[in-house]
């Protein structure tokens, strides 16, 4: 369930960043703001799925 919400806030921070992007510059103060969000929460889900790997090599 976790990762299906990541996800969705991914897919959501990704349409804003483009939408921000698009309006105001890619370099803009916001859209820096929106990517470095996105960043986060892709690190997170990364840190997830390894986490996961991690525990079906211990089975």
């Amino acid at each position: 369930m976790e990762k299906e919400i990541l996800l969705s806030a991914i897919e959501q921070k990704r349409t804003e960043l483009l939408s921000i992007a698009f309006d105001n510059g890619l370099n803009s103060p916001l859209a820096i703001e929106y990517s470095q969000d996105l960043d986060r929460l892709l690190n997170l889900y990364e840190e997830l799925h390894i986490q996961k790997h991690k525990k079906m090599q211990i089975k």
